[in-house]
């Protein structure tokens, strides 16, 4: 598992310019984990039910992603995979009226007290790796869980090929998951040569658009960040209705920062690496120690950490210049805030509730201190560097607020897999990072739903089909007992603690009842159950298993 996790630390993360300077050869490729099982369509264990010719969700309260209010309660007609009538059939507190109500379906949802949401898109979603030992299965599951019906998988690093065809399986229903945007990284899959001119990369990305692929995802050192080659992958990229985005990594944004990127054609940026480097007023490169080393990922992280104090203050001259232009230019941030959490509160990610149910042994053993491992940085994690993350954040949630508040476009992402953040909950937790920004609850949503869905969308040229709760729109719902605006926990699989006041005693509300794709109704307890399950079959293969030598704590125990 070390070797494993080294490998990919050196060829996809650490080092991103190999992806330049050394396209993945057919072995990497052929290291992916294993595809999703085939749906079961059957019988008691059957996944999923539908789509149906009529499905009837009947008194519901909608939340329908535009930032509109709650109304209710409504009646939602599904005819196989599209939403075809949303009907008012009373009001609060007052019997439904039946003479309103459309006719009876093949299939019928009491939804009375219950939320309906629009399927959530997660902008940046990666499907396991075998360093992580995560099945595709397992992953989808835990997505699907937590209303995830969406995902952008952004690089595909299981390889071009296979995260097209599970792509093409999950639009055909094939399997239990998500609908997937392929995204791919420069040098995925490709075997003519190093891309290191204008001309190769605009090969690579009329390649890519032959293969199949949805768009990239630009990450890497030099020569990626040399402006001509950056802007033509970007260049080519929109010619062919193609998206783009950037983790514009500290190896190269000396030399292309966000701001510059943004006018050479990028879409839209994962993360919020080149957004503070566009905000120096008074240097031009980050203040790195003078025994730095970017393989350190200690040093990394600790002084990404330290990043922002280093850019223009809030509502200074530089940081309203950087932030109209991108606003004049269209451009769309992807903060994944949940990724780095960690950094500011290292003790509550390592014992969030789900990690003993939920993560897989292999999953919690990438997560531990290592040097050989992305993401495992906590060689000598202090209360100063999680004092310095907490400020960060501060700095960073200012400019997303206020970016969204001038008109900017701002969705959702999770990247986890990494930095003790598991699958579908920590996407979760990107609403309540969110809200803690300043996002009234129904601008998250909205930056969950619409805002994901219009930019994938938009950046290939396609009708918008998802993310809104409207006549015509793909049957992708969120069904939760509880009202998610008042209180997000409950939109965990884990759900929310509350005093029950009969018994006076904790209990446990909330979780997703069912997540609709295309039109298939699945039980978002059952995903978790089969996901326990597949903890459970891990922990049992590993018992009696002594914890490494090299300091790898054992995986959490169910409590």
């Amino acid at each position: 598992m070390r070797s494993q996790r080294f490998l990919f630390l050196w060829v996809a993360l650490a080092l991103p310019g190999l992806l330049i300077y050394q396209p993945a050869t057919s072995a990497q490729t052929a290291r992916s984990i294993p595809a999703a099982p085939d749906r079961r369509v059957t019988g008691n264990a059957a996944e999923g039910e539908g789509p149906f010719d009529r499905l009837v969700i009947r008194g519901a309260t909608i939340i329908d992603g535009t930032g509109a209010p709650p109304q209710g309660p409504v009646d939602l007609v599904i005819e196989n995979n599209r939403i075809r009538e949303i009907r008012s059939v009373g009001f609060p507190h007052v019997a439904i009226r039946e003479a309103a109500r459309p006719a009876k379906g093949t299939k019928e949802i009491d939804a009375t007290g219950m939320y309906v949401l629009p399927g959530f898109v997660d902008c940046h979603g990666h499907i396991g790796g075998l360093a992580q030992g995560t099945p595709a299965e397992y992953v989808y599951k835990l997505w699907l869980a937590h209303g995830v019906t969406t995902v952008r998988d952004p690089g595909s690093g299981n390889g071009i090929d296979w995260t097209l065809r599970e792509r093409e399986r999950s639009a055909k229903n094939q399997i239990v998951a998500p609908r997937l945007f392929v995204y791919v990284s420069p040098g995925n899959g490709w075997d003519k040569g190093p891309i290191n001119t204008p001309e190769a990369a605009r090969e690579y990305v009329r390649w890519a658009k032959q293969k199949g692929a949805d768009g990239f995802k630009l990450i890497g050192g030099i020569p990626l960040y040399d402006p001509e080659i950056f802007g033509a992958f970007t260049d080519e990229a929109k010619k062919l209705n193609m998206g783009s985005t950037t983790h514009l990594a500290q190896m190269g944004v000396a030399r292309l920062n966000i701001l510059q990127a943004a006018r050479l054609g990028l879409g839209s940026m994962e993360h919020w690496y080149g957004l503070p480097e566009a905000l120096f007023s008074d240097r031009i490169i980050q203040d790195f120690p003078l025994d730095y080393n970017y393989n350190d990922e200690q040093h990394r992280f600790g002084e990404a950490g330290r990043l922002w104090k280093q850019a223009a203050a809030p509502g200074s001259k530089k940081w309203n210049e950087v932030m109209d232009e991108l606003l004049k230019l269209g451009f769309t941030i992807d903060p994944t805030l949940t990724i780095y959490e960690a950094s500011r509160d290292l003790m509550r990610a390592m014992n969030a509730d789900w990690h003993a149910r939920y993560t897989l042994p292999s999953l919690w053993k990438f997560y531990t201190p290592s040097r050989e491992a992305h993401g495992s940085y906590w060689f000598n994690w202090t209360t100063q560097d999680e004092i310095e993350w907490k400020n960060n954040y501060r700095l960073w949630m200012a400019f997303l607020n206020e970016y969204k508040n001038r008109g900017g476009r701002v969705a959702t992402g999770s990247d986890s897999g990494f930095i003790y953040k598991l699958y579908g909950f920590d996407y979760i937790r990107e609403f309540e990072l969110l809200q803690e920004a300043g996002f009234h609850p129904l601008e998250v949503i909205r930056s969950a739903t619409f805002n994901g869905a219009s930019l994938l969308s938009e950046q290939q040229n396609r009708k918008l089909e998802f993310g809104l709760i409207r006549p015509g729109f793909l049957a992708d719902l969120v069904i939760v007992p509880e009202n998610p605006l008042a209180n997000f926990k409950v939109l965990y699989g884990t759900g929310a603690i509350r005093l029950n006041e009969q018994t006076n005693t904790p209990e446990r509300v909330g979780g997703i009842k069912y997540t609709i794709k295309d039109g298939i109704v699945y039980d978002a307890k059952q995903l978790l159950a089969d996901v326990e399950k597949i903890v459970e079959t891990a922990k049992a293969g590993q018992k009696n298993t002594p914890a490494s030598s090299s300091g790898t704590t054992a995986a959490p125990q169910k409590r």
